[in-house]
């Protein structure tokens, strides 16, 4: 079966903003006196609903937090500088494994959970947005961020793609989950903030995107599993 498309996810996959995201979040419940651990902010990383109050309860009872608003953290959050993040790097193998990929033909496309304008303002100064034919949000969607398979359908019909001819490269098992729901082959490569997710349903797991090839993506799509 031939490869026809890959979906990049973007934070923590094509740049390691997920680390400095955790580092605000962090600051945020310490200015309230909490303490913040990866682990329980790994739980959201991956999704944009991070607003829904069922989850801001369940993130702050993994916590021992009683009392700790959503509104109080975002005041704090936003008081922040955040500039940090239009300095960040791509992380490694991104480059080599975009320009392999287009050299192949294969067509490109980023899904996030993020904004596309969030996604917009980054791949022009990262210098890779000449190989992305589809940059899908999740406000493009109707809100629907992951697990939900909608970043990854829309980006999917962008490139005209078959979705079952087609691999999506994740670094959240969120991630993983919707891409899967999408018709996908999922690869995980965890960050540093989702290490502890569980990848198990994950088609492949790797270190890095430095350990990623187009031959091996294309692999993926003929196992007999599939």
């Amino acid at each position: 079966m031939s490869l026809e498309a890959v979906v990049f996810d973007f934070d923590g996959l094509i740049i390691d903003s997920e680390w400095v995201i955790f580092e605000s979040a962090a600051a945020a419940f310490a200015t309230h006196g909490h303490r913040l651990a990866v682990e329980a902010w790994a739980t959201v990383v991956g999704t944009n609903e991070r607003d829904e109050r069922a989850q801001w309860d369940q993130l702050c009872a993994s916590c021992g937090i009683d009392e700790f608003t959503r509104e109080d953290f975002d005041a704090a959050y936003e008081a922040q500088d955040r500039s940090n993040r239009d300095t960040l790097p791509l992380l490694p193998g991104v480059r080599e494994l975009v320009e392999a990929l287009a050299r192949e033909g294969v067509a490109l496309a980023i899904a996030s959970s993020s904004s596309r304008s969030w996604l917009d303002r980054h791949v022009g100064r990262l210098g890779i947005d000449t190989h992305f034919t589809a940059l899908v949000g999740a406000d493009m969607v109707g809100g629907r961020g992951k697990p939900a398979p909608d970043v990854y359908l829309r980006a999917c019909a962008d490139l005209g793609a078959d979705p079952a001819r087609s691999v999506a490269l994740e670094d959240s098992r969120h991630g993983v989950t919707a891409a899967q729901a999408a018709g996908m082959v999922a690869v995980a490569v965890p960050g540093p903030v989702t290490r502890s997710h569980d990848f198990s349903a994950a088609d492949l797991v790797v270190e890095s995107l430095l350990d990623v090839t187009p031959a091996l993506l294309a692999s993926l799509l003929d196992r007999p599993s599939r």
